[in-house]
């Protein structure tokens, strides 16, 4: 099943096929419906596609911008299910029959428009191992982690459930890779730890299967003695249509499940290091935000940070909006978890560090990315920006995260030999 998603025969066969199928559907027909009923048909059709963009915006809260092919699939949808209605009476029972057909390719291909958007899922074979929830290649339990030996030149990943003790906070099983020298057990190293964040819509599972970061970090243990640091795929949202933006508020307590629950445990049942200076976080989009959040409020948690794409801060919209609905109100909260702010008060850091990247069609976090690096930079924080080919997509967070890792894996203090990573570009 690994067909891409993204590109290719099958993206271009379903919306080829969805047209033809609506095509049949429609029909020529008779003067009447040519002249009065199919054009009632396609108002209704316009007018509900219209209603349902409303409504994903103001009632889901949904601000980022959408595709605008998912919305000409939607429409195309609703065109052939108000054709089944409008012209029912008279039409061939072939027809009827292939209206629904017609609205769920339309809805596929609408779907897979908004995947394409954002690049969740590269192949069929990856919808649907996280759709049905099947395992991830190189997964073992924890209690198969007893029988690996050192020989292994591959990492591994390990469902945890993460006790929320310190937040309370209901999140989702997490995972985390082992770097193939964890498992030296005659002298198993006290690795350092990143911890992984993604986008707003997302499950932990994200990072590893549209953003490739086991094999890119598999990738890096091959070229240093099996050295890598450890990765921990957390969930900081608890939910797919939760938007914590990692800040504690009506969503949840996500800022102390990052902060407080997770470092404990993986310290505790992995060996990891302890020392803040060997822990890090990175991220895409929100994650990106989150990354940078976390580790200027928290850098005696965290002292490095990747923030790919993300935004200035945290936001659900405008400012009142992200006070109201990510605060409960509360502007006092807003300022103490908006980067900028949060900057200009503090303290010089010390041995903090960090990298901004954006993609070249991303023209509003580029910019904003240079004002959070100018601004850190001012404060004392070793931070660089990078600005590559890309837009908004998993697919160059995955590239993105590849190129930064052994400059992460440096700052972090990860054993094994190490080559200085090129500068970045501003």
């Amino acid at each position: 099943m690994n067909v891409s998603l993204l590109d290719g025969w099958f993206p271009w066969g379903v919306q080829l096929a969805a047209g033809a199928v609506l095509l049949l559907v429609i029909g020529w027909r008779d003067r009447r419906w040519r002249l009065r009923r199919a054009p009632v048909a396609l108002v209704v059709a316009v007018l509900l596609t219209l209603l349902a963009d409303l409504l994903v915006v103001r009632v889901e809260g949904v601000t980022d911008p959408l595709p605008v092919a998912l919305w000409v699939w939607a429409g195309a949808a609703l065109t052939a299910l108000t054709v089944l209605v409008v012209g029912w009476r008279g039409a061939r029972w072939w027809r009827r029959a292939l209206a629904p057909i017609a609205a769920l390719l339309a809805v596929l291909a609408g779907a897979n428009a908004l995947n394409a958007a954002t690049g969740y899922f590269p192949t069929v074979d990856d919808a649907i191992g996280e759709l049905s929830g099947s395992p991830l290649p190189q997964q073992v339990t924890l209690d198969q982690l007893g029988s690996l030996t050192g020989k292994t030149t591959t990492g591994r990943i390990v469902e945890v459930d993460i006790p929320d003790t310190a937040s309370g906070f209901a999140h989702r099983q997490e995972l985390v890779y082992l770097p193939p020298a964890w498992f030296r057990s005659k002298a198993r190293p006290k690795l350092p730890v990143l911890e992984m964040i993604g986008g707003e819509y997302s499950a932990p599972d994200n990072w590893v299967r549209a953003g490739n970061a086991v094999q890119t970090a598999d990738a890096y243990a091959a070229q240093h003695g099996g050295f890598a640091p450890v990765l921990v795929f957390a969930d900081a949202t608890g939910g797919f249509r939760v938007d914590t933006e990692c800040v504690d508020g009506p969503g949840g307590k996500s800022e102390d499940h990052l902060v407080k629950d997770i470092p404990p445990y993986i310290e505790k049942t992995f060996g990891t290091a302890t020392d803040p200076h060997k822990w890090g976080v990175a991220g895409w989009s929100m994650g990106g935000t989150c990354a940078v959040d976390l580790a200027v409020e928290h850098p005696n948690v965290f002292t490095h940070f990747e923030d790919i794409s993300g935004d200035l801060g945290p936001n659900t919209g405008d400012k009142q909006q992200t006070i109201d609905q990510l605060y409960g109100g509360d502007a006092a909260a807003w300022a103490a978890h908006d980067p900028m702010t949060v900057l200009e008060h503090h303290a010089k850091y010390r041995n903090v560090s960090g990298w901004f990247e954006s993609g070249d069609q991303e023209a509003r976090q580029t910019a904003q990315a240079k004002q959070l690096d100018q601004a850190a930079r001012k404060d004392g924080i070793a931070s660089r920006q990078t600005v590559e080919p890309g837009k908004h997509v998993w697919q160059f967070a995955s590239t993105a995260f590849a190129q930064a890792l052994p400059w992460l894996a440096q700052q972090l203090g990860t054993p094994g030999p190490h080559v200085n990573p090129a500068p970045a570009k501003a």
